[in-house]
């Protein structure tokens, strides 16, 4: 007995690609896409979802994560379960987080840690970027076997003083050693030093309200820190990736670098799209919500930035999910304490969740074609970071990793009611023309009508390939 060319049918939907949308049936095999077209009556066996009416993109890539980040002694508010399983809820397949190792630390040693950390709770498919503070020569040897073995970019940060922040002579050495093997350098551009003394004199001057974490973090040091990072890769030769960017000005220095020549490629998120800066004159606590780095934006820069996504100027965006409870928990980090001190309170916002629905809003209002909405979820990062063609889009061969959003349902999003373990939504009741009916990773059902389906641990870690 031959068994039926296909184990799961997604008939009738409006399949949407970063060059096209047409209506057809995606037939998957296994854990692959099969075939797309029209495919006639379904085999006996197959598993039949209905989607006419509906839009059905490849799962999304979120390419910024921090779960289960290490703070103060304790860690984020959500684990790789707990991340994971939102991400899955907001239509999310695959992630790629950062692997810390502490100062000092061989990079191995932190990519084991991420990895242990990951492994067995996961479910979503992940990877890694490794964060690196130094580019001694027994470093960038490691960079070269770590990117044989698949973990194929390096995040850098000119941020944070002491702790994270690399030299300008340590990021040029790790942007030539990936002229050499194939990796990426990704970079947090913002000038350390002058972020840290704007915040010595605001808290000595007595300014200690999280309305002062944006002046002490001004658009001016993320636009110089871009340049210096755009120049940093021209006299390397070599392509770079900016995180996080928020501002017109930033941008613009990535467009006159690329004028110039230089391969620069740049993200921004969706708090820096649909949030402002006027969100930091509300009272402490609720201003503590939105101090995260780099810092919201007034209106204005987020024009910019929908322009640069329309214009292909930005590639990507992710979410730099990195979730602290707002009210105090046992041994857990959190912001409201900090609402007297802003440079107490931990930077970072949850975001996990809601990306898709977000970007797919902006389909709604006309922000975005709905061929763009793929590419910058899912077709751009998976080829920017070495998943393509296996992710990122709906044709045979690729994982079937599965979204079918309904146009018809709207969704309002609440912290009652996300699946993030976090106290607060930041983009709390903002209503949504559209709904994630289910999701698939790699043929598997995971979502189906808001209940979960799917197993702790059913993520892979995914190799990708050098840029």
């Amino acid at each position: 007995m031959t068994s039926p060319p296909y184990d799961l049918v997604v008939r009738g939907g409006t399949v949407a690609t970063a060059a096209g949308r047409f209506v057809a049936d995606v037939g998957v095999r296994g854990e692959r896409v099969a075939a797309l077209g029209d495919l006639g009556a379904p085999p006996a066996g197959a598993k039949v979802v209905d989607a006419r009416g509906m839009i059905v993109v490849p799962g999304g890539i979120d390419a910024h994560t921090h779960l289960d980040m290490p703070f103060g002694g304790s860690t984020t508010a959500d684990d790789f379960a707990t991340g994971s399983e939102a991400a899955l809820f907001g239509g999310t397949t695959t992630i790629i987080d950062f692997a810390t190792p502490r100062r000092g630390e061989p990079l191995r040693k932190g990519l084991e840690a991420w990895r242990r950390k990951a492994e067995g709770r996961c479910s979503v498919d992940y990877g890694f970027h490794m964060v690196m503070t130094g580019a001694a020569d027994k470093a960038l040897r490691e960079m070269d076997q770590l990117v044989r073995e698949g973990v194929t970019t390096f995040k850098l940060f000119m941020a944070y003083p002491d702790r994270l922040m690399a030299d300008d002579r340590t990021i040029l050495r790790a942007l030539l050693r990936t002229k050499e093997n194939g990796g990426l350098v990704c970079m947090h551009a913002e000038n350390g030093w002058a972020v840290e003394t704007l915040v010595r004199e605001a808290l000595a001057r007595g300014d200690t309200q999280p309305s002062f974490h944006p002046l002490t973090r001004p658009v001016a040091v993320e636009a110089e820190a871009t340049a210096r990072a755009c120049m940093l890769a021209e006299v390397a030769g070599v392509p770079i990736y900016i995180m996080h960017l928020t501002s017109a000005r930033a941008l613009e220095e990535v467009r006159r670098a690329r004028e110039r020549g230089v391969a620069v490629l740049a993200e921004t998120c969706p708090q820096y799209l649909y949030l402002h800066a006027d969100r930091y004159d509300g009272p402490g606590a609720e201003a503590a919500k939105f101090v995260l780095s780099p810092p919201l934006r007034p209106k204005g820069d987020d024009e910019a930035l929908w322009r640069g996504l329309r214009e292909g100027s930005l590639q990507v965006v992710s979410t730099d999910h990195c979730s602290f409870f707002l009210k105090p928990r046992p041994s857990r980090p959190c912001k409201e304490p900090g609402r007297r001190d802003f440079s107490r309170i931990p930077n970072g916002a949850p975001g996990i969740e809601t990306r898709m629905l977000l970007m797919w809003d902006a389909v709604q209002k006309g922000r975005l074609s709905l061929e763009r909405f793929v590419e910058v979820t899912a077709t751009g990062p998976a080829r920017l970071f070495g998943l393509f063609p296996r992710k990122g889009h709906l044709s045979p061969g690729a994982d079937a990793d599965i979204v079918v959003i309904d146009p018809r349902k709207p969704h309002t999003i609440t912290a009652a009611q996300h699946h993030m373990s976090v106290d607060y939504n930041p983009y709390e009741g903002k209503t949504i023309h559209g709904s994630i009916r289910e999701v698939f990773l790699r043929g598997r059902p995971m979502v189906r009508h808001e209940r979960f389906l799917g197993r702790p641990g059913e993520g892979r870690f995914l190799r990708r390939a050098p840029i």
